[in-house]
């Protein structure tokens, strides 16, 4: 038997977030050594930063060997190069990744919404999101499946970001099929920094955080506070408070670390208005039909991780507990539902989830060529208490008047699921590296409902997913890569055992199944041919069985047809000198339904003779809020010390909001700049100025039907119906849009200890 022979993998530097800000996504250089002809053709690697650019005082990070990328889409990006680009909110951090956009549209403590790919994720449905190894991903969630808020987050304490795309690896699972992005935490910085910041719109901030050795490992310390106001005429009053504690001792693949975080947030918020109340003059860009909306959350997390490396190969394990909470108060339809007290309604989320992982990485060889192999298993249990209610100024409905449904249901759920996968590498010839894999999950779920016993009960559903990918090259500083594979996304466990509608009961409603099959292939090239650029191009596919979701607005299930979704990513930097750096990125997809939606064309017949309610309605393949253009393009100058600045623009192109095309969102182009200067000893003055040219977009639009008081439909519906029940069940079809904030300017002192 032949003798193992481990995989020779080039080592990857990962870089920390540094005081002095740096260009982002610069191409990481090997190390130096004799220029044989296996260095002249080592794999490229897109980390962001070299280790010859890493200042002595630069924050440390857990760091180690990593193996090349598998795909051309798969990327590295340093904690540096994501603080170095001006944000209005934390999870706006994440359109570091090429071809992601990352919106608000309810106040500022609700969960982003997310889009890629040509997916509107809704806010993480199919963008597997985690930090330091915690996932963020929320299932079964009062708001919406895979509900992934990022606002606790800290930006300062961001090592790295490891971006992948498309279901072809092993070790991912739920709510990964677009995409995952995994948020690694720095664990020292070499001397205690405080930072304020204060700008329009009542913004203000301070941050600190410092570390000291504990002994033998570090212990890190960080917390911030904020507030903010924003432009709206009922302020956001956001008061949020988030703290870290973290004790770590060696690197990420020999060392441990342990993990605390707490965040608490409240707010208010101005949500999406009709763009008729606009436009008649009801209401200025910036008002709120109802003022009441808004919400609050926590969150505390204590987590830990281990790994080590052996003469056979390597492991790591990791667990987690995180308690959550959130209290969510919207009203989009305004009095479609009830014309004296209005629609807005109450989401709670109460869980406490636990989870734990573990990989063994195995070194060998197959026909006397080098190979890896890992095992890995990762389990997660959720115990939820949701519920859904009608209020009124945040009042239960029935409270103010016993005639009306207050609550609409409340369940108890417990969800439980296994992912085991195995993956499997060879390294064929110093120009061909294969990788074979296969995951399996089950998933089990109870669901106690104290309302309607039709909607209880138990649940469970398992699902196998091979997975394949294929690297060619290095030739002449260019390889080429190749993926297929299977995934698959959670449902909501509620939508799996409703058989009842909550708000009708009686009326008997499908269930759906717990778990979405996905299936991708790509395509790619990346290329360092030219000095200083690094480009990728990838072509990709992805179709998915069906998209079904859990409303939470309504507490049931809705379905769609299976979708189908091609396009290509385009993503360039260039570094033409050490105080500068350019990138530019472009996605396009082609979103489509794929069949005929006969509901759709029954809903439509139902509404002739009312235009106002029937426009948008027809039957069409066209998928809502599926972005066909996501383009982004940025310029950074600026050495370790002295003057620095830079320009980032994102483009999110017109987009269908209803499935005939009848609606169409507008473009939304921002520029975004920074400016300011940092001495030598960690001072640092900043001025960011967001939405640079004051451009009038909007931050997000859909389409659908909602009343007014004011439209003439609402004196057909009350408070006597003339209309037929459908057209007041629709309301009047419009674009509904949240603006984007006009010119902001935020000012930061920053100071090292």
């Amino acid at each position: 038997m032949a003798a193992a022979v481990p995989i020779q993998l080039p080592a990857v530097n990962v870089e920390a977030p540094k005081r002095s800000i740096r260009p982002e996504r610069e191409a990481k250089h090997v190390p130096r050594r004799s220029r044989s002809a296996a260095t002249r053709n080592a794999p490229i690697s897109p980390t962001t930063m070299r280790a010859s650019d890493t200042p002595s005082d630069a924050p440390a990070v857990a760091s180690g060997a990593a193996t090349p990328p598998s795909m051309a889409s798969e990327m590295r990006i340093s904690g540096e190069a994501i603080n170095a680009r001006p944000v209005t909110r934390p999870g706006e951090v994440l359109e570091v990744v090429p071809g992601l956009i990352v919106t608000q549209h309810s106040g500022e403590g609700k969960a982003n919404q997310y889009f890629l790919r040509g997916y509107n994720l809704d806010h993480g449905t199919d963008l597997a999101i985690s930090v330091d190894d915690v996932p963020v991903n929320m299932r079964t969630h009062a708001h919406g499946q895979g509900y992934a808020d990022l606002n606790w987050l800290m930006p300062e304490t961001i090592g790295g970001v490891d971006v992948r795309k498309g279901p072809y690896f092993a070790d991912e699972g739920d709510f990964a099929s677009v995409g995952s992005v995994h948020i690694g935490l720095i664990d020292s910085v070499p001397k205690a920094i405080a930072q304020l910041t204060a700008g329009s719109f009542g913004y203000r901030r301070f941050f600190g955080m410092d570390s000291a050795r504990v002994g033998d490992g570090n212990l890190l310390i960080a917390a911030e506070t904020a507030h903010y106001d924003g432009p709206w005429t009922t302020p956001d009053d956001m008061q949020k408070r988030s703290a870290l504690l973290r004790y770590s001792q060696g690197t990420a693949t020999d060392g441990f670390s342990v993990t605390g975080m707490a965040y608490a947030n409240r707010w208010t918020s101005t949500d999406q208005v009709p763009e008729r109340a606009i436009n008649s003059g009801l209401l200025g860009r910036y008002d709120s039909l109802d003022p009441t909306d808004g919400g609050k959350t926590n969150r505390f997390a204590l987590s830990g991780r281990i790994a080590g490396t052996d003469d056979a190969g390597a492991w790591k394990a990791n667990a987690y507990v995180l308690k959550s909470q959130l209290d969510l108060f919207n009203n989009f339809t305004y009095v479609l539902n009830d014309p004296v007290l209005g629609d807005q309604f109450h989401q709670h989320d109460d869980r406490l989830m636990a989870g734990a992982n573990a990989s063994r990485t195995l070194d060998g060889s197959f026909a006397n060529r080098p190979m890896q192999t890992t095992f890995g298993v990762q389990t997660r249990y959720d115990d939820i208490a949701l519920a859904l209610s009608n209020t009124y100024q945040r009042t239960l409905l029935s409270d103010i008047d016993s005639s009306k449904i207050g609550n609409v249901r409340s369940d108890k759920v417990g969800e439980g699921s296994v992912g085991v996968y195995v993956e499997n590498t060879v390294k064929w010839t110093d120009w061909l590296r294969t990788t074979v894999g296969w995951r399996g999950d089950y998933y089990r779920a109870h669901v106690y409902s104290l309302f309607d016993g039709n909607n209880s009960g138990d649940v469970s559903a398992g699902i196998g997913s091979p997975k394949f990918r294929m690297v060619l090259g290095p030739f002449d500083k260019t390889e080429f890569f190749l993926g297929a594979g299977y995934g698959m996304h959670s449902n909501d466990a509620r939508g799996a055992t409703t058989t009842d509608d909550p708000n009708n009961p009686g009326n008997r409603l499908d269930s759906s199944p717990l778990l979405v099959r996905t299936k991708g292939a790509e395509v790619g090239v990346r290329t360092r041919t030219i000095p200083g650029l690094d480009s990728s191009l990838s072509f990709f596919m992805l179709n998915q069985d069906s998209e079904i979701l859990f409303s939470g607005d309504a507490g049931d299930t809705e379905t769609s047809r299976p979708s189908r979704r091609y396009g290509f990513e385009l993503t360039n930097h260039y570094r033409p000198a050490p105080w500068i750096d350019l990138d530019a990125d472009l996605a396009m997809t082609h979103a489509r339904f794929t069949g005929f939606d006969s509901d759709q064309a029954a809903a439509y017949a139902s509404l002739a003779g009312y235009p106002q309610a029937q426009l948008g309605n027809a039957p069409g393949n066209y998928i809502p809020n599926a972005p066909a253009l996501i383009a982004s393009a940025g310029l950074t100058l600026g050495d370790r010390t002295g003057w620095f600045g830079g320009l980032r623009w994102r483009y999110l192109g017109s987009t269908p909001l209803t499935e005939d095309n009848y609606f169409r969102s507008s473009a939304t182009s921002i520029v975004n700049g920074r400016i300011g200067f940092r001495d030598a000893n960690g001072w640092r003055i900043q001025l960011d100025v967001l939405n640079l040219f004051n451009t009038k977009a909007n931050q997000i639009a859909y389409g659908y039907g909602s009343l007014l008081k004011t439209d003439s439909l609402y004196k057909l519906c009350y408070p006597t119906q003339i209309a037929p029940a459908a057209v007041c069940q629709t309301g009047v079809m419009d674009t509904v849009l949240h603006p984007v904030e006009p010119l902001t300017l935020r000012v930061t002192i920053a100071g090292s200890f």
